[in-house]
């Protein structure tokens, strides 16, 4: 008897029942049943009210269709008769009067949905009552569509006084109920039967041979009445159970327990976890969950602390290893997830997440509303292999800027890991990542986030994530999250737990949000980063994913908007941004304390801001350590389409600004810049035959810009296939129009690029640039070099060194006919062409460099490409014994050692310093007749070496000046 109860509850407590929103006539209707006429009727002061008061009583017309046992979802509407926003006569829904709409359904439903499949079975109706042009709508009072169940043959009974809300799985109306409480329960049922109501266990009323039955009842205690309607027509009995939780006025008053603090805190023996909620000025929480049913109790009412500002509730015992989904239920009427959780399952959106994505993803659990969060003890720990990852010089990174959704089809963080061979050959030694916190929706950028500790589900589990990061940095490479900590959006729990509905704005109780933005280009909901709560909450997610995670720090969105000062009037409008942008101290003191804390939770970990303020708060917030993005794309842009206005960059380097510190992370592109080599194409200039909107002359140009942004010191960024040219317009719809509202759109994934030698040309010219920054004899001149520039007209070159023996230069042509670019190299003598393989000679005063539209050179004054360097003699060989030379002599840098031999021999060389200490093996092993040429790069201390060469035959020593 107890198993047939317990499945009566489940499979009937998902019928919808007579709920004052929508009530219907007959109340079991059946889905072939040709004699029926269905009367569906909506109260539109009920529910989200999205008919109250209209007007034009005969505009409300109904969007109707059916779910049946073939949709996917429970928001998969079949066999659907009208199109939404169109006036059908058929559609017409019957102005009762008092707010109150009809719509009838005359007949089979099968033949009036013309459901012709018979493996085809409708189990619901699902409708919504709409203006004629929809943009008015009757719904629940969540915004979720309207059920109308259908039943089989058979005995039913079902519960409608209290009344439901006719939602796919229907939930109690809220009730005022209290101890004392008189309540009136009606049942009914399809058939006559023998019926009885039962209030907690207790038999109300009996009655024989009937379909409906009422009954009253009090409430004499706190938390769950439970009402159970039975009917029993002698061969079968049926149940209907309805939950309705009587809160107390308040919650209990604890202590908040030693050692727990916001959030979930799991406890040793992974049997029990303290939750804690912060909600100030709130007076009652309660836990609801896969542990009770999803049924308020008062055995989880949570505690409230003495000063009112947290609840907490300690759950035991629990299953190791399980998935607990569940929510607080605050002051009996807010439902929300968990701000802290780590995981959400999502009711309109995890259904599109496919099993290879995210293997074993639960199902949200059924007749729930809302987001939910997940906890789970004894979870499965990521094992690291590397935990000492090294974090490179911030002066020096190179940074990848990806969105995961656009990157790799699969967007999953697998496939991204098996990428990072490509992106190790380019050279890059950071990775930059889109928001990838849980956010609103699938496809997005990521900046409208809704869970700022849990990674989101679309790109797969958490576990693969660590491993991605981990990957990384066994490649050496760091990974900095986009973190948007400055506004959010509707489904936060934060800004549910105190909203306005009044204005549709957070109410102005609330500790995190500013009811109205105090700034101009803000979007969402502004963060007030003056709260202390918002600090505190701020901290911990980056004290989560910098531990947890292991990250290497944070690229944080629209920084500049991290301020309590006024420059948008009262309602969010009329916003000066040019005050917006002048120096802050309170926002320059928010930012130190944010840098503070993410040093004390990693120290060496990166804080790049996007900021664009006044030039002193920048300098200011560089010198305390953070780095500050640089965006130079008109710069650039500009000088890549060949329009020489507006094509200085030299803001692209630090000391230009004033700065002292190498800390800005200039670029040319990034996501939110049209794409270059698309500007290239669509507004280039050209003459005679020089064109840039040409592919191939538009990818050299990308070449060009390339080679005056990298050999800038400091760090670098660039936006993900802009080493391939990438030139899809950054508002490119999937339907291949154009258009700004397909800003946020996927873009085409384009490795194929990889096969087209005009665009691997690009990646090879990134890849030499990037890898020429890491080494050893040019690593200090691209982290703090100084910097020489000539950068205003179409011949532009810059000069940067170290300070020490380590110079180059870079010469391009920015105009559209050849031209000579004037410089003097810092030295006479030999140069390297770093592109070219060749050397060229400087004279030590003005030379004139000549370049065709688009060329460049690259010169560096060590050989570091091995480039085969001219004899500086052209003696011929005579004689029938081994002879040597080295050169250039005295050298600064690599040097040349050439052996003729008259037959093929075993060689060594060896190079001693002045008081015969073995310091380098230039060379051991077999060489072939005639001259053999021996380049050797190694830096060595400046002084005077012996080089000794030992033949089969032969041995002789040359004197080498290193300076």
């Amino acid at each position: 008897m107890k198993r047939l109860l317990l499945w009566c509850v489940l499979a009937l407590s998902g019928q919808v029942s007579y709920g004052q929103l929508l009530t219907w006539n007959p109340p079991f209707p059946k889905e072939n049943d040709a004699a029926q006429n269905l009367v569906i009727t909506v109260d539109a002061t009920k529910g989200n009210q999205g008919l109250l008061n209209y007007s034009p009583t005969g505009d409300v017309y109904v969007h109707i269709g059916v779910i049946t046992n073939l949709s996917t979802t429970t928001d998969d509407w079949k066999h659907v008769l009208f199109t939404w926003g169109t006036t059908p006569v058929a559609a017409q829904a019957a102005y009762a009067g008092s707010n109150k709409w009809t719509y009838t359904i005359s007949g089979s439903l099968r033949t009036f949905f013309n459901v012709t499949d018979p493996n085809e079975v409708i189990l619901k109706i699902a409708i919504l009552f709409r203006s004629g042009n929809g943009s008015r709508a009757q719904r629940n009072t969540d915004g979720s569509n309207m059920y109308v169940p259908v039943y089989t043959p058979g005995l039913h009974v079902r519960i409608d006084q209290p009344a439901r809300q006719p939602k796919f799985v229907p939930v109690p109306e809220p009730q005022n109920w209290t101890i004392g409480s008189a309540i009136s329960i009606t049942a009914n049922s399809s058939e006559a039967s023998t019926m009885k109501l039962y209030h907690n266990g207790v038999l109300l009323a009996t009655q024989t041979n009937v379909t409906t039955i009422s009954s009253n009842s009090t409430v004499t205690v706190i938390g769950n009445q439970q009402l159970v309607a039975e009917a029993s027509n002698g061969s079968v009995t049926r149940f209907d159970t309805l939950n309705i939780f009587v809160a107390p006025p308040a919650s209990p008053t604890a202590a908040l327990p030693a050692g727990v603090r916001d959030g979930i805190n799991y406890e040793p023996g992974d049997t029990s976890v303290t939750l804690v909620l912060r909600a100030p000025g709130k007076n009652l929480a309660t836990v609801i969950g896969d542990f009770n049913n999803w049924t308020q109790t008062a055995q989880h009412i949570m505690n409230r602390t003495p000063d009112g500002k947290f609840f907490w509730l300690r759950l035991h015992p629990l299953v190791p290893g399980t998935e607990y989904a569940y929510q607080f239920v605050v002051d009996d009427s807010i439902r929300i997830a968990d701000p802290y959780t780590e995981k959400v399952l999502d009711p309109w959106n995890d259904q599109y997440i496919s099993p290879a994505t995210y293997p074993g993803l639960r199902p949200y659990p059924a007749g729930q509303t809302g987001i939910v969060s997940v906890l789970r003890t004894a979870e499965p720990a990521y094992n690291w292999t590397i935990t000492n990852f090294s974090r490179p010089d911030k002066r020096g990174l190179v940074v990848y800027e990806l969105l995961l959704r656009d990157f790799v089809a699969a967007h999953d963080w697998k496939t991204l890991t098996d990428s990072l061979a490509y992106l190790q050959r380019i050279g890059i030694n950071a990775i930059e990542l889109m928001p990838v916190n849980e956010f609103e929706g699938n496809i997005s950028w990521g900046y409208n986030p809704s869970f700022y500790f849990a990674p989101d589900k679309y790109y797969g589990p958490k576990n693969a994530f660590k491993a991605f990061i981990d990957s990384c940095h066994r490649r050496g490479m760091a990974v900095i999250m986009d973190m948007t900590l400055n506004h959010s959006f509707g489904l936060s729990p934060m800004v549910q737990l105190y909203w306005d509905p009044a204005n549709n704005r957070p109410s102005t109780s609330n500790p995190w949000y500013n009811p109205v933005a105090k700034h101009a280009f803000n979007v969402g909901f502004d963060m007030n980063h003056e709260s202390l709560d918002t600090r505190y909450f701020s901290s911990r997610v980056m004290e989560h994913w910098l531990k947890e995670y292991k990250v290497d720090g944070f690229r944080f969105d629209l920084s500049k908007g991290f301020t309590q000062v006024q420059t948008c009037d009262a309602s969010g409008n009329n916003c000066n941004v040019g005050a917006w942008g002048n120096y802050d101290a309170s926002r320059i003191a928010i930012w130190k304390r944010y840098y503070d804390s993410v040093q004390n939770h990693s120290q060496g970990a990166y804080a790049i801001l996007e900021h664009f303020a006044d030039n002193s708060e920048e300098i200011e917030l560089s010198n305390y350590g953070m780095m500050l993005w640089g965006n130079m794309h008109g710069s650039y842009a500009n000088a890549s389409k060949g329009i020489i206005s507006g094509s200085d960059f030299s803001n692209a380097i630090h000391s230009s600004r004033g700065w002292a510190q190498p800390h800005l992370v200039s670029f040319m592109e990034s996501h939110d810049e049209e794409r270059i080599v698309h500007l290239n194409i669509k507004e280039g200039a050209s003459s005679g035959s020089y064109n840039i909107k040409d592919t191939a002359t538009a990818l050299k140009r990308k070449e060009l810009v390339a080679a005056f942004l990298f050999t800038i010191p400091g760090p670098k960024m660039f936006w993900q296939f802009g080493e391939l040219g990438y030139d899809y317009p950054i508002n490119y719809c999937p339907d291949g129009t154009v258009n700004n509202n397909c800003r946020l759109d996927p873009k085409p994934i384009r490795w194929d690029y990889l096969n087209d030698p005009r665009r691997t040309s690009v990646l090879n010219v990134f890849s030499k640039l990037i890898n020429l920054r890491f080494h050893p004899w040019y690593r200090e001149a691209f982290q703090s070099g100084n910097v020489n520039k000539s950068l205003s007209g179409s011949g532009k070159w810059i000069h940067t060194n170290s300070g020490d023996s380590s110079h180059l230069v870079v010469v391009g042509n920015f105009g559209l006919t050849q031209q000579a670019v004037a410089f003097t190299f810092p030295s006479a003598g030999v140069w390297f062409d770093y592109f070219g393989n060749s050397t060229f000679t400087a004279t030590g005063g003005v030379q004139n460099i000549s370049l065709q539209p688009g060329a460049y050179r690259v010169f560096l004054n060590r050989n570091v490409g091995n480039i085969p360097v001219t004899p500086v003699t052209n003696v011929p060989w005579t004689g029938n014994r081994m002879q040597a030379k080295v050169y250039p002599n005295p050298v600064s840098g690599p040097f040349v050692t050439e052996i003729n031999l008259p037959q093929p021999s075993v060689v060594s060389a060896d190079l001693f310093n002045a008081i015969g200490q073995h310091v380098l093996k230039v060379h051991d092993g077999p060489l072939a007749r005639g001259s053999n040429i021996i380049t050797t790069t190694q830096r060595l201390v400046p002084g005077i070496y012996h080089l000794q060469i030992r033949s089969a035959s032969t041995v002789t020593t040359l004197q080498l000046t290193i300076q």
